[in-house]
């Protein structure tokens, strides 16, 4: 893979594939088993545990391995996290939930490179002239926290890359090669994939959580809370079916959330994944997951190239 993928010199990683910071399980074991297999593993900040996600970040940098770390502005208590990161030898961040712009300074005068998660044309735009590194688009496809006015990677990606110049990671309904490919054709220079991950053999999380993922279809998730914040994309079930009738999400919804991801209790909060889980029905290694991503991306793209060649479709 040439290192005239702009990414690929921010991040230091073989290839262009990151994995997205999910709260509580984007830590080490996943993190690093996704930089070992060649691309970026993620440290998460989300879940607000301070000084585990400081561990966490001690141990990645240990392997001496690349990787990055998240920062969500609006769940950040104080700056306590910011300065940890700055001081601590990390080389690339992704900032999101909330405006970059305090952040952007003190990040590269550490020497950080910098990229925001966006949904809009308007924020890309605003983050670019902010001096930020580069984006994390992410579209209404992907599981999590969303922008309730939906707009498709296929779109958002389009739209962005014709009025910005900044790299762009592509998030959201992206799980292998395919993907992948048509992300590239879009103007992507990498892409982010969380419920891949999630359903990965390293990732933390319950069976439970992983089979829900693995066996579910292309309509198997809600957006949710539409008309309040946070809006999210979730798994249907008896608890989201309730959320989703009434239109409004309870403030505790999410209070449970651990239950989900570590105790097996689909029912205990809102499940958070993308509309992926209708493409994946297996899991996979870390390592099984990027090599096969790569291997189809290769093998699409060297077809496409030969239609090219040929002036051929």
């Amino acid at each position: 893979m040439s290192q005239t993928n702009r990414v690929l010199a921010h991040t230091g990683a073989k290839y262009p594939i990151v994995q997205a910071p999910m709260g509580w399980i984007a830590r080490y074991p996943l993190a690093s088993a996704v930089s070992r297999a060649g691309g970026l593993g993620i440290i998460e900040t989300s879940s607000g545990e301070t000084e585990n996600c400081k561990a966490e970040i001690r141990k990645m940098a240990e392997t001496g391995l690349p990787f990055g770390v998240n920062l969500p502005i609006l769940f950040l208590r104080d700056d306590s996290m910011l300065k940890f990161v700055c001081e601590s030898g990390v080389k690339f961040v992704t900032t999101s939930a909330g405006s970059p712009a305090k952040f952007i300074g003190p990040l590269k005068d550490a020497g950080i490179v910098v990229y925001h998660a966006v949904p809009t044309v308007d924020a890309a735009v605003k983050c670019a002239e902010a001096g930020i590194d580069g984006l994390v688009v992410e579209g209404a496809e992907g599981g999590g926290f969303k922008n309730p006015e939906e707009v498709s990677t296929l779109v958002l990606l389009q739209a962005i890359r014709a009025r910005v110049d900044v790299p762009l990671i592509a998030a959201g309904g992206i799980c292998d090669g395919r993907g992948m490919a048509a992300a590239f054709a879009l103007g992507a220079e990498a892409i982010q994939m969380g419920t891949r991950f999630v359903s990965s053999a390293e990732s933390p999380v319950h069976e439970n959580y992983k089979a829900a993922i693995t066996g579910g279809k292309e309509t198997g998730t809600w957006i949710l809370n539409k008309k309040s914040s946070p809006c999210i994309r979730a798994l249907k079930s008896e608890r989201t079916k309730a959320i989703y009738d009434e239109g409004l999400m309870p403030p505790d919804a999410l209070k449970g959330i651990l239950g989900v991801y570590f105790g097996g209790d689909m029912e205990a909060a809102p499940a958070l994944a993308g509309q992926t889980i209708g493409l994946i029905d297996e899991v996979k290694t870390a390592q099984q997951i990027i090599d096969e991503t790569v291997a189809q991306f290769h093998d699409i793209t060297g077809r496409l190239g030969a239609l090219a060649a040929t002036r051929g479709f």
